[in-house]
């Protein structure tokens, strides 16, 4: 039994070991998310913390009895608050941030950027032990805690993510205002107890009543009176004694120029709430205002004025939003994707012709789905119409009626689809893409409805899918009796005449191209030669300017040195017309050599050159 004891121990310890240990590389590798649930919770627990020393402090300070008979109670409630306060701190030290769209998971960066952040000096200062203070002054001064008020940006943090994250924001703002104005009331329901205890309570209207008398000494009619006061005064009743005394006047000064904000505060937050439900009604309400002052103003019959008011009706009744596409165009697309797939892939799927399709084309496809809805009565379309979209039925039932509008030949509800056949531009289609049936709403009917350019710009990057649906159609039609047979070999004859096109000017671009290098080759090789004649130009003429003659020698100086110039100008332009021949002469070998058909001719204009070019030079030099 003692082995055996002994054993269990040691494979007990070995596990708490083992665990302990585990728990340890766990908290040094911990690092917080600020996007996951666990931050966002903790910032809701420590609401609790930073509204508790801003309402309880004022309070035990101000009310002396408050803090005697519950000074146990407070104590206790000041360091768990405490302990919050120090589990916060050491949170943030592990908060993570982004860095190019990457969580940061380093510990060592995590905790300088917190320590040169401004939150850490403010956290520091909260955390400060001014608790022993209690001994210099007593432990019923519970105002040494005022430091722990600047933790207050938590508060602040924790208000907003709520605010983005609750379903109803408009009644958060206004509970949050509401919030922040009863510990406003509360603050200057203490300072006014505090200035009535200090002016005397009872010497005149204005400050508390005698605590003496015993309707006014519990504590909670103190509090509840001094509460009431406050109110009045911020809510600017005016219904509040006249002061007497000159801290009176000041209090009243004070309060009335913070009544003057707080008011100003819930007009504004009040009228932002209003603007937003305002915003939410038009949803449902697209520019009504505006439709019923144009119906008025154009004299529009009553009856039709009031079906578009039954319209209007019918969509705010049932919630029905009509304009999706501008709710979600400040979401991403790929967000906006996601949730017209969760809404509407269902729908688009029941259609036919897009079973087993691919499940990118229907991504696609979902995010040009229009809602519409139809009045009872309404037709959808008539028969002989163009067809340029094809509706899917998502609630209310439609039938398809003659052409008297009483006939019934079918009735379509949830699911049913019609008109796809006339956006496929299928060839050989008797009906040329016109509606065969009238389609009317029997009472209010909701539809999405898919455009014929929408279809055709998302089926071009799906050739394969495109195939697929036009083959689809085919067998529709032909089960319908409405497909030319001999159209399906005309639409292969002419997509294999546009292949044979499609290849012809893909081998004339090549063509072109080849050109077009070899022109640009040419070019540049005649630039290169041009620059090298005009270099060596300016290497010649260098010297001309060098040998000028100087001016103010005598006239027979002049003329000499005037007719050396001109001999000396003609022998340079023989010189240069000698160069010239000559490069030309080079550059016609260059094209000799290129050119083999024509070697003979070639030499024969050489030679021709060449002599004229020898008779040129003997004048010259004569």
């Amino acid at each position: 039994m003692s082995l055996s004891h002994f054993a269990l121990e040691t494979v007990a310890s070995m596990f708490v070991i083992f665990l302990s240990a585990h728990l340890l590389i766990r908290w040094t590798e911990w690092v917080v998310d600020p996007s996951e649930e666990f931050y966002y919770g903790w910032l809701q627990v420590m609401i609790f913390p930073v509204f508790y020393n801003w309402i309880i402090i004022i309070c035990r300070t101000c009310f002396k009895e408050i803090e005697d008979e519950f000074l146990t109670l407070w104590l206790t409630l000041d360091y768990c608050s405490d302990l919050l306060y120090v589990a916060d701190t050491i949170i943030k030290f592990r908060t993570g941030f982004l860095e190019q769209g990457i969580l940061v998971q380093d510990r060592d960066r995590l905790k300088k950027r917190y320590l040169f952040s401004s939150h850490f000096l403010l956290d520091l200062a909260s955390l400060l032990p001014t608790d022993l203070l209690y001994l210099y002054f007593g432990i019923n001064q519970p105002l040494v805690r005022v430091n722990r008020f600047l933790r207050i940006s938590r508060l602040n943090e924790a208000m907003d993510r709520m605010e983005t994250r609750t379903s109803y924001p408009n009644t958060f703002r206004i509970s949050k205002l509401m919030l922040y104005i009863f510990v406003l009331i509360h603050w200057n329901a203490c300072i006014y107890f505090a200035l009535s205890s200090y002016i005397g309570f009872g010497v005149d209207r204005w400050v508390y009543p005698n605590i003496t008398d015993p309707m006014f000494s519990p504590v909670r009619h103190q509090y509840i009176y001094c509460f009431w006061f406050s109110a009045q005064i911020f809510t600017t009743v005016g219904d509040t004694p006249l002061p007497d005394r000159e801290e009176e006047y000041l209090f009243m000064i004070a309060d009335l120029l913070i009544a003057v904000l707080v008011f100003a505060s819930v007009v504004g937050n009040v009228g932002n709430v209003i603007t937003n439900l305002r915003d939410r009604d038009n949803v449902f309400f697209p520019n009504h205002e505006l439709v019923r002052g144009y119906l008025r103003n154009r004299y529009i019959s009553k009856e039709l004025r009031n079906r578009v008011n039954d319209w209007y009706q019918h969509l705010y009744i049932n919630r029905k939003i009509t304009r999706e596409n501008e709710i979600l165009q400040q979401l991403p697309v790929q967000l906006q994707t996601e949730i017209a797939v969760s809404v509407h892939l269902p729908t688009l799927s029941k259609v036919t012709i897009f079973q087993n399709c691919e499940t990118s084309l229907l991504e696609e496809l979902v995010l040009k789905l229009i809602p519409q809805v139809y009045s009872p009565g309404e037709y959808v379309c008539r028969k002989g119409d163009v067809g340029h979209e094809m509706y899917i039925i998502k609630d209310g039932k439609l039938a398809v009626v003659a052409d008297d509008g009483i006939t019934q030949f079918a009735v379509l509800s949830d699911g049913n689809f019609f008109g796809e056949i006339s956006i496929l531009n299928i060839k050989g289609n008797k009906s040329g893409n016109r509606r065969t049936a009238n389609i009317r709403s029997i009472g209010h009917s909701d539809l999405f409805s898919l455009s014929k350019e929408d279809l055709t710009d998302v089926l071009s990057e799906f050739p394969a899918a495109k195939r697929h649906l036009e083959e689809k159609g085919r067998q529709i039609l032909t089960k319908m009796g409405m497909l030319v047979e001999a159209a399906e070999g005309e639409e292969e004859q002419d997509e294999e005449k546009v292949e044979v096109k499609v290849e012809r000017l893909e081998g004339n671009l090549n063509t072109l191209q080849t050109k077009l290098a070899r022109l640009m080759a040419e070019l540049e090789s005649s630039n290169r030669k041009i620059l090298a004649r005009v270099e060596q130009l300016e290497l010649e003429t260098e010297g001309w300017e060098d040998n000028s003659p100087e001016e103010g020698e005598g006239g027979e100086v002049e003329r000499r040195d005037g007719v050396g110039m001109e001999v000396e100008g003609e022998r340079g332009e023989a010189e240069g017309e000698d160069q010239a021949k000559g490069t030309k002469r080079e550059n016609e070998g260059e094209k000799h050599a290129e050119d083999t058909k024509r070697e003979d001719e070639g030499e024969g204009k050489d030679e021709g050159y060449g002599e004229d070019k020898g008779g040129e030079e003997g004048e010259t030099r004569d």
